[in-house]
This record gives C-alpha cells, structure tokens and sequence, in this order.
C-alpha cells in the first residue's frame, strides 16, 4: 500500500517581501521549515503504515531545488522516499495549477492508496490544494480529518472536524485525506532517521517528466490572479472604560449613542 504526503515548504517567518511584478512570495535569503500542518500529514501516514504492517510512503513537494530540504525531513521522519517537483515552468502557481501539477505527478506514480495533505499551508491559508487534487484526479476527499478509525486496503473511515461537531466518513480508497493537528503528535526525527535522510537519493521531476499540459501551468495556468498586496493600516488606540460595571455600561451606550448621532448628521 502507497501513502503519498503532499508537503511545502513555506517561510519560517511573516516577514516576506513580495514580488513586484509577479506579486509572489519572495523566498530568496528567508528561512524556510516544511508547512506545519504538513507535519501532521507525515507523521499520520508513518502511523498508517505502521497499522497495516506494510507499505511505502512517500514524501511529494512541488518547488525549487531548495524544497529538497523538506523531503530530507520527512525522510529523516519515517517517509520512504521523496519526490520533488522543480521547474521554472512551475513558478507563480496559484492553488488550481499547483494542485494540477501535483496530479499529474500522482498520475506518473500510479499506484497510491492514501493521499495526505495539512489542511492548509501557512503562507497561503486557502485550505485548497488537497481538495484541488481531490478534483483533477477524481477521488474521493475527507477533509479536516481529526481521527482515522479504521482503514485496510480498501477503505477508510475518517472523523472530519466540524465547526458545530464532528462528521464520521467511510470511503473508498484510493482517497484524498486533509489533516488538522489535533490528528496527532509529530515525532521527532531519530538519529538513524536523520542518517538515512541525509544519504537519500531524491527523485527530480520536471513538466515534461510528469507529461503536464504548459498552459495549465505557474502563472499561465493559474485562473486567479493577485491585483495587488498590501499591509492593513494599524489599528488605532482604543479607549479603556473604567468602573463599576453599570458605569461602564452606561458609558459604552452614550458613546454608542453619540457615534451613530454623528454617522448620521
């Protein structure tokens, strides 16, 4: 059986410049860590395999050669294996054409059962790039997972984090899964781990290995496109209300009256 992680890697901190023309992330001289939902998605899928006893899995980032860092982690994590997806063709993707591309990469693969992805990357927070793979390879997606019940080599129940609850989901494989962190505990990389990492070989792919349309790709095929990026003016001061809590009140009505008066002159 064939677990896929989907992982980023995405700036360690909030402090990026943008590109002016591409209006992209600037990555270049940040640090980076691989995306921390992704993490959960890792570990979930060593547990997997751990559980049946069997099975490969294998650790996929789309990027620049320097993405290869993160596969080295999920390696030194557990994973198998990693595949990184590098071409030039590839940058300025937005959600739609980087889910296209990593379908088209899990088509090359073929043979995987469980795709896994963090629920959403935190330099983009859209929470859209599993259910997009979910789409182009016409799967079935459980998304939000907080639990995995059950699962062989055909199925998988799932409980899904709801905002009022919780929503149980048996589906068939193969499968799409999108994970939250209260899924599980990433481990810590062991010291066999990190060596295997280090010495593994990582497989490159670029658009013409995984056989991808050049107009579906980075910001040609990218149908949503960022006008312009800025950063929120700062908040003014607020007012701080003192007293008892019916003079508090009070104020806050007369203050509340005055405000709506004044909006209305």
């Amino acid at each position: 059986m064939r677990f896929v992680v989907c992982i980023k890697q995405v700036p360690e901190t909030t402090d990026v410049k943008i590109n002016p023309e591409t209006h992209t992330l600037m990555r270049e001289g940040v640090v980076s860590i691989v995306n921390p939902f992704d993490m959960y998605a890792i570990e979930e899928a060593i547990r997997m395999k751990a559980r049946l006893g069997s099975g490969t899995v294998t650790a996929l980032s789309m990027g620049p050669p320097q993405a290869e860092a993160v596969l080295r982690e999920a390696i030194a994590m557990g994973a198998d294996e990693g595949i990184l997806l590098s071409d030039r063709a590839f940058a300025g993707s937005d959600t739609w054409a980087t889910s296209y591309t990593l379908s088209m990469a899990l088509r090359k693969m073929g043979d995987y059962q469980v795709i896994i992805c963090g629920k959403q990357a935190s330099d983009g927070d859209t929470a859209q790039v599993g259910p997009g793979i979910a789409a182009h390879l016409d799967l079935p997606q459980i998304t939000y997972v907080r639990r995995v019940e059950a699962q062989d080599d055909k199925h998988i129940v799932a409980e899904r984090l709801l905002e009022d609850g919780v929503e149980v989901v048996d589906s068939p494989l193969p499968c799409v899964l999108t994970v939250v962190k209260e899924l599980n505990e990433p481990r810590l990389p062991s010291l066999k781990g990190k060596m295997n990492a280090k010495k593994a070989q990582i497989t490159v792919w670029k658009a013409a290995d995984i056989g991808c349309d050049p107009q579906c790709l980075g910001l040609t095929g990218s149908p949503t496109k960022v006008l312009r990026i800025f950063t929120p003016p700062a908040r003014k001061g607020g007012q701080m209300l003192t007293g008892e809590t019916h003079q508090v009140v009070s104020q806050l009505v007369e203050k509340i009256k005055d405000t709506v008066l004044s909006a209305q002159a």
